[in-house]
């Protein structure tokens, strides 16, 4: 194995980048009929508290039925895929993925681990904690789009891609097999897909997970209007916003919405954009699609990825997914 260097951040993706892109998504979105918001946009420093809350919850079962997964079956991963270099997509604070890293450096195979978020602070923070922990791996960095990101991946061979936590399902269908598709191009064949994703399970279990007795996914919910507010100079009342989250069961996802409990007029001066609400009006915020898993291996061979093992938890909530790159 090679002498490691030090770690490395990578910025592909700057403050000014981020403020034209959600200027373009808030214009799109609120425009719209229905209108809606990326779930990107939850995210500032008080919507990552929330959410890391969230994860906390009684309810919200995928996080910890994701960790159990990796924790019962780190080892067999690593065996299987056997990766040189690790990316891990939407990394965050990386604390799942060390699962992985203990089991992949205990099998010897692993060289590099290169974590890509679009929280500078987040990831710098996650790589100078990961490089004192793991110092046989050369960790590097990368800030950026996710979508970006598969553009830019470290060559050389033996990679495997992880996007956990179940975000594939943030997608709408086209979306998904837009992104599937272009991970797979990114590949070599031989390497690996390492694929966290919600299954389909009792809507009585679903719901609750996305609107939680405690109000904390409500206030989550919210806060992107409070993001808006901060960063686009708006007068929302977040308040003034009901959340609410249902299951659709034509299209199998939990959907998030905030609805407008009484009519009001908003404005984004940023934009110079002024938007009317009347009573009752819905902005999607959020879907999280959950799979059956004939479905999801469908759309992954589709993209050209054929899966080669799947974990679940034993009561079949969730599933982790390793897919490999078909030959051409």
């Amino acid at each position: 194995m090679p002498t490691p260097t030090r770690p490395r951040l990578d910025v592909r993706l700057t403050d000014a980048d981020l403020e034209a892109a959600l200027r373009s998504d808030v214009r799109s979105g609120l425009t719209a009929d229905p209108k809606w918001l990326p779930p990107k946009w939850f995210y500032d420093a008080r919507g990552s508290e929330l959410f890391e809350q969230i994860t906390e919850l009684p309810e919200y079962y995928p996080t910890r039925t994701e960790r159990e997964i990796l924790r019962r079956n780190a080892s067999d991963i690593a065996a299987a895929a056997r990766p040189r270099v690790l990316v891990e997509l939407g990394s965050g604070s990386s604390e799942k993925t060390r699962l992985l890293l203990d089991a992949m450096t205990t099998d010897g195979t692993l060289e590099s681990y290169v974590p890509q978020d679009v929280s500078v602070s987040a990831l710098d923070g996650a790589v100078r904690a990961l490089r004192t922990d793991y110092p046989g791996l050369d960790i590097h960095g990368l800030v950026s789009d996710f979508t970006d990101t598969l553009h830019h991946l470290p060559d050389g061979g033996g990679r495997m891609i992880a996007f956990l936590g179940g975000t594939v399902g943030n997608m709408v269908p086209a979306e998904r097999a837009e992104f599937l598709t272009s991970v797979a191009a990114a590949l070599a064949p031989g390497e690996s897909l390492l694929l966290g994703a919600g299954l389909v399970v009792a809507p009585e279990l679903m719901v609750p997970a996305y609107d939680d007795a405690a109000g904390v996914t409500a206030e989550f919910n919210r806060n992107v209007l409070r993001v808006i507010d901060d960063r686009l100079d708006a007068d929302f009342d977040p308040d003034a916003f009901a959340h609410v989250a249902l299951w659709d069961a034509e299209n199998e996802w939990i959907e998030m919405r905030l609805e407008a409990t009484r009519p009001m007029q908003v404005r984004v001066r940023d934009l110079d954009l002024t938007v009317d609400f009347a009573a009752g009006e819905q902005v999607r915020t959020e879907i999280s699609a959950k799979f059956r898993l004939p479905v999801l291996r469908a759309e992954l061979e589709r993209a050209g990825l054929a899966v080669s093992r799947v974990w679940t938890d034993d009561d079949e909530r969730f599933a982790v997914v390793l897919a490999v790159r078909a030959a051409v």
